[in-house]
């Protein structure tokens, strides 16, 4: 039996993938998540994905590692997990009745028996998110919830809350969530069938 490794602490993937049937383990990766201030969104999610996968990779032989990153941009401008409540919402506030991107970088990478990366790809998923105009006092009732403050953008569509924010999606709706399953699924089944095999749904 071959083992799949999640790179990640994310809960939100970790439910994801098993949504679909994946058995794995999780091994999130402690690598920093800095980058040049002039690198294009794009080359952020791709590098930090596969950052995080080649830093966990090391430890597991015969093994597929999956490493993803996910950023939410505004006006070309990356919004990043606020830092204090007044940050989340002024994000929030900047996002009301507009739209933004959130993309999603995926890096697989597979590993021999002596722990050694033998074949990878990275992927970037990008959905297009529109948001309603935003009461200040649905705002304020969500920033009390805690709940923006570990999320790029300062909102998780899958939160009861974010769920009123969103007013329409162009792409994938998971991807929003923090991981696309459908490219994930179709990548899958031209780079590593044979651990595609081993989930419970196919």
């Amino acid at each position: 039996m071959k083992t799949i490794i999640l790179a990640s602490g994310s809960p939100r993937r970790k439910k994801l993938l098993q949504k679909i049937g994946f058995d794995f383990t999780v091994h999130a990766s402690d690598v920093p998540e800095d980058y040049e201030s002039h690198w294009s969104a794009s080359k952020i999610v791709e590098t930090l994905a596969h950052r995080k996968a080649r830093a966990v990779s090391s430890h597991y032989g015969n093994a597929l590692i999956i490493g993803a990153d996910t950023i939410v941009t505004f006006n070309d401008k990356i919004l990043e997990k606020p830092s204090t409540p007044s940050e989340a919402t002024i994000m929030l506030q900047q996002l009301s009745g507009n739209s933004h991107k959130v993309l999603t970088g995926v890096s697989l990478l597979k590993t021999d028996s002596s722990n050694k990366i033998t074949d990878s790809t990275t992927f970037i998923e990008t959905t297009n998110v529109i948001f309603g105009d935003l009461p200040s006092k649905l705002v304020n009732a969500y920033i009390e919830t805690a709940n923006p403050m570990d999320k790029a953008g300062a909102y998780g569509i899958q939160d009861a809350h974010g769920a009123l924010f969103v007013k329409a999606i162009e792409g994938d709706y998971y991807n929003v969530v923090g991981f696309p399953l459908h490219r994930f699924y179709n990548t899958m089944r031209s780079f590593a069938p044979e651990f595609l095999s081993q989930s419970k749904t196919y």
